[in-house]
C-alpha cells in the first residue's frame, strides 16, 4: 500500500509534467511563427486551416485531462478516497483512448498535414508567379524568411523571375534546396517530437491507470477488514 501510494504521487508528478509539456506544444503549434505564417497564407477553405485548429483544441484537451488526472490521483493517495481515486481513473482512461485515436490519425493520415501545407505553398507561390504585384507577394516573403528556404523546383520551369526578386544572395536557392524540402523537413522533425511525446505520456498514463485501480482495491478492501469483526450493542 505504501509503496503504491509513493509511486503513483512520482507518476502524478510527471503526467502533470507530460500534460504541460502538451499544452506548451499545442499552444506552438498553434500559435508558433512556422504554422502562423502558412495559416495565415492560406485560404479560408484550405483544409491546413481545419487541422491547424484541431490540433490545437485536441491538445489542449489532452492536457487538460492529464493535469485533472494527475491532481485527483495525488489527492486520492493523500486521502485515501475512493471515489477521488475511481475518478483518477476515469480521467486516466479518457486521456488514453484521445491519445490513442491522435497517434493512429497520425499514421493513417501520416502525409494529410504535409500536403496541405505544400498546398498552401504552391497556391501562394504560383499567384505571386502569375501576377508579380499580387497581395500575396508579402506573404511569400515571409514563408522565405521564416523557412529560411527561397523558390522551388518547377517542372514546369518559368521560376527565374520569381526567384530573382524574391530570392537573396547566399540563401538555401543557392545551394539547391527549394521551400518545399524545407518545409517538409521542419514537419517531419515537428511530428516526431510529437509521436515522442505521446507515446512517452501513454506509458505513463497506463502507469496511472493500474496504479489507481491497485489503490482503490487496497482501500476497498482495507475498509472491509476494519469493519469485520466489529459489533454494535443496542439498547431494549
Amino acid at each position: 500500500m505504501r509503496s503504491t501510494k509513493c509511486q503513483l504521487m512520482v507518476a502524478s508528478l510527471c503526467v502533470a509534467l507530460l500534460g504541460l509539456s502538451i499544452a506548451t506544444l499545442s499552444t506552438v503549434t498553434c500559435y508558433g511563427l512556422h504554422f502562423s505564417i502558412i495559416s495565415n497564407a492560406a485560404l479560408e477553405s484550405s483544409s491546413y486551416r481545419a487541422i491547424h485548429h484541431t490540433a490545437f483544441y485536441a491538445g489542449v484537451f489532452l492536457s487538460m485531462t492529464l493535469i485533472l488526472a494527475a491532481l485527483l490521483s495525488a489527492a486520492a493517495t493523500v486521502r485515501e478516497s475512493r471515489c477521488l481515486t475511481a475518478t483518477a481513473f476515469f480521467c486516466f482512461a479518457l486521456a488514453f483512448c484521445g491519445m490513442i485515436l491522435a497517434l493512429c490519425w497520425r499514421y493513417v493520415h501520416s502525409t494529410e498535414v504535409e500536403d496541405s501545407m505544400l498546398d498552401v505553398y504552391d497556391l501562394v507561390y504560383e499567384e505571386v508567379r502569375r501576377n508579380g504585384s499580387s497581395s500575396k507577394r508579402h506573404e511569400l516573403t515571409l514563408i522565405h524568411e521564416v523557412f529560411q528556404c527561397c523558390g522551388k523546383h518547377s517542372p514546369l520551369g518559368d521560376t527565374a523571375a520569381v526567384q530573382h526578386t524574391m530570392c537573396h544572395p547566399g540563401t538555401a536557392w543557392a545551394a539547391g534546396q527549394d521551400c518545399l524540402q524545407e518545409i517538409h523537413g521542419f514537419l517531419k522533425k515537428h511530428m516526431g517530437f510529437v509521436s515522442t511525446l505521446l507515446g512517452i505520456t501513454i506509458g505513463f498514463t497506463v502507469y496511472g491507470m493500474v496504479l489507481t485501480s491497485f489503490l482503490w482495491f487496497s482501500i476497498h478492501f482495507s475498509n472491509n477488514l476494519e469493519r469485520k469483526g466489529k459489533y454494535t450493542l443496542r439498547g431494549r
